[in-house]
């Protein structure tokens, strides 16, 4: 048993962001899994008293303390690990580093907007907000062809780890789009990513 608890789901793209991180910081043996539902309609009542937005992921640490929020989780894991490996520590770089990072973030944000305004009856949707998902996103995709390259040697940064988890959830939940046959460099930086012991140990899945 770890010595923090992670309120998880393996479906969740947002919980496999901290899974990889927890992997590529050698620290997964310090985590302690607690399977937990959230559904936007149903907030979990066994989630409540930890995180009062019924969110995952939410990591609570030996002392009581409680963490929200991927990104945050996956700096503090970075701070257990040493600090500056997946994210760096100071100076232009690592502000670089966050700004890239909250564009793959905000891209998943708007994916799972997405899906679940496609998921509605069809009379129920709105087909101006499906076309400004589209558009978001085929403009985000661009920007990432246009930045892809090999992965360094060493730890996934932060901004990689949350961008393999993006395209991952899009083939996952938007098979329907092919955007490998578009976007080849980035497909190519994907497979790369999908090879990754932190990527393969941590494959989402999807168990009702």
């Amino acid at each position: 048993m770890g010595d923090m608890t992670l309120h998880w789901s393996p479906r969740s793209p947002f919980v496999r962001k901290v899974m990889v991180a927890a992997h590529e910081l050698g620290l997964v043996d310090r985590l302690t899994l607690r399977r937990t539902v959230v559904q936007m309609t149903k907030p979990n009542p066994d989630l409540l008293p930890d995180n009062p937005l019924s969110k995952i992921p939410t990591l609570v640490l030996a002392d009581g303390t409680v963490l929200i929020v991927s990104g945050l989780i996956c700096e503090y894991l970075d701070s257990l690990a040493g600090g500056g490996i997946i994210i760096p520590a100071a100076g232009p770089e690592r502000w670089k580093e966050l700004s890239r990072h909250e564009l793959a973030t905000g891209f998943l944000d708007l994916l799972i907007l997405w899906r679940n305004e496609r998921n509605k009856p069809a009379e129920r949707q709105t087909a101006e907000w499906l076309s400004s998902f589209a558009t978001k996103a085929s403009a985000s995709l661009a920007r990432f062809e246009s930045e892809a390259g090999p992965i360094a040697p060493g730890p996934l940064q932060l901004s990689g780890i949350a961008l393999g988890c993006c395209l991952s959830y899009l083939d996952f939940r938007f098979e329907d789009l092919d955007w490998r046959a578009s976007h080849p460099r980035l497909a190519q930086w994907h497979d790369e990513f999908r090879q990754r012991p932190s990527a393969i140990a941590t494959e989402v899945k999807d168990d009702g």
